[in-house]
């Protein structure tokens, strides 16, 4: 079921009105294409198959014309929120615009038609882009050699902490514990426990950061590492970051920086020379490669000297003196953590995001990065006083507030998140970080105008309006929506929704 617009005074309000599902759309023997008579002898599939890989019955799938297939998923297609619509305030997400000149980029012939199995001699020119990628991001990070391999940010995170263990058992150490702060990105957690390491959490101070005296606490001969995101989840710049490392370091521990939110550091400071030994990079969140629906991530790490040994393979190379010219592969790394991703990694978003470097060059990155900072910094000033705001203080690229001061009304956060769609926003992040209970975590980036963000202030501004004078329809909300909102009275295992389609459903 779908619904309509409907005009209510000044504002569109969608009523519900039936859509067919395409198994309703389909009529038996209707075909969505053509073709000519067979001019080769017909073969039964098994026998080229073989008859495990054949079915016995041809599958119930929906028998409809080809403009009924390209007018549903066409029309589906308008229906989803896209940094392309509208703000897109994801915190933690940095969910910026994708610029075209880097789609196409991307979609040039001789990067787009290349196999990955074709020899070195055959692809000087897209692994001189991955080898220039490489340093673009040593040089952006402080740190000394990149992998491009890994194929998103958490496996980047776990190809960094895999690396880490490599090196403590390389020296014949047996480290086990691994610290992270509760501001940290939620992955942590998740890529230390992958590879068998204890770990402990580290409470932030009131100023939510991390002092170095919690970290002195905690360290002992068997902490491998630290873990920090920084700026952390709550859009604050860890300010003890440097003497935090080196107590991890005196300890024996190396130090992970999250990636995640480097877009407020870009030109402005290198992590590698705060004392971080391992990173990754999201292409598709600071680097502007497309993000969203499950991919294609691009998540490489950079390390510092001491851990170069043990990079995943193969790593780029160019030749040098009596080698020739050109560049080739590497597998000679008898440390290395092995290969985390078939062939090179999603080479098409290293395309983009290399475009996108090279376009904005040293000036152009570091004037992202005030830019995302000072639209954080707006918006918070803004939304301040209406939406609790839990720490005080200049904050990075995202800011987080919490429904503190709504408490009374009935209204939640997760009512305001979805209220906000009515508006035409995709919701903010929410409920993280988990420090904060009640958080509304917004990340506008630097590519939101004056108007855009003050467009988003009003609409936040006027739900809190809403939940003081008419809560029940925030708590109804979204109400222009194709779909209503989810029964949430019911299990959770179970989400009920409050439409139903009409007549029986011929999906299988």
């Amino acid at each position: 079921m779908s619904r309509g617009p409907e005009k209510v005074g000044n504002t569109t309000r969608g009523i519900a009105y039936e859509e067919p599902l395409l198994f309703e759309r389909s009529r038996p023997g209707r075909r969505g294409f053509a073709l000519p008579p067979l001019d080769v002898p017909e073969v039964e599939p098994e026998a080229l198959l073989g008859a495990e890989a054949c079915r016995e019955t041809i599958p119930d799938l929906p028998e409809v014309s080809e403009v009924d297939v390209v007018r549903h998923f066409t029309r589906l297609s308008t229906w989803n929120a896209a940094v392309d619509l509208g703000l897109y305030p994801l915190g933690s997400c940095t969910m910026k615009y994708n610029p075209r000149q880097n789609e196409a980029a991307a979609a040039l012939p001789g990067f787009a038609g290349a196999h990955p199995l074709a020899p070195a001699s055959l692809s000087q020119g897209i692994l001189q882009l991955m080898a220039e990628l490489e340093r673009h991001l040593a040089e952006i990070s402080g740190l000394d050699r990149v992998s491009l391999q890994p194929a998103a940010g958490a496996q980047g995170e776990l190809a960094g902490i895999m690396m880490i263990r490599a090196y403590h058992r390389h020296r014949g150490e047996s480290r086990d514990r691994v610290l992270i702060p509760d501001s940290a990105h939620g992955t942590n957690p998740a890529s230390a426990a992958l590879n068998g390491y204890r770990v402990q959490t580290l409470e932030s101070g009131p100023d939510g950061l991390l002092h170095p005296e919690t970290v002195a606490a905690a360290m002992g001969p068997d902490v491998a590492a630290l873990m920090i995101t920084n700026p952390n989840t709550l859009g604050l710049f860890e300010t003890h970051i440097e003497p935090i490392c080196e107590i991890v370091h005196t300890g024996g521990g190396l130090v992970y920086g999250d990636g995640a939110n480097l877009n407020a550091l870009l030109g402005i400071a290198r992590p590698g020379d705060l004392g971080i030994d391992v990173m990754h990079f999201n292409l598709h969140k600071t680097f502007s490669t497309p993000h969203g629906g499950g991919g294609p991530g691009a998540g490489p790490v950079g390390v510092k000297n001491i851990l170069a040994p043990y990079l995943p393979v193969p790593v780029v190379r160019e030749l040098a003196g009596d080698e020739g010219e050109g560049f080739v592969l590497d597998y000679d790394f008898p440390h290395s953590i092995g290969r985390l991703h078939a062939h090179h990694g999603n080479v098409g978003m290293m395309i983009r995001a290399w475009a996108y470097i090279r376009s904005l060059g040293a000036e152009g990155l570091r004037r992202c990065a005030e830019m995302a900072v000072l639209n954080a910094n707006y918006l918070l000033s803004r939304l301040r006083g209406t939406y609790h705001v839990p720490y005080e203080g200049r904050v990075m690229h995202e800011c987080v507030l919490s429904d503190r001061l709504l408490q009374g009304t009935g209204v939640t956060t997760l009512d305001v998140a979805k209220r906000l769609i009515d508006y035409g926003y995709h919701p903010p992040t929410i409920y993280f970080p988990l420090v904060v209970q009640g958080a509304i975590m917004i990340e506008p980036t630097e590519s939101e105008s004056l108007e855009g963000l003050d467009r988003f202030a009003e609409a936040m501004l006027a739900v809190a309006e809403e939940a003081r004078t008419d809560p029940e329809r925030v708590r109804a909300a979204p109400t222009r929506t194709r779909l209503a909102r989810l029964d949430e009275t019911r299990a959770a295992r179970r989400p009920v929704l409050r439409w139903q389609p009409a007549g029986p459903s011929k999906r299988p």
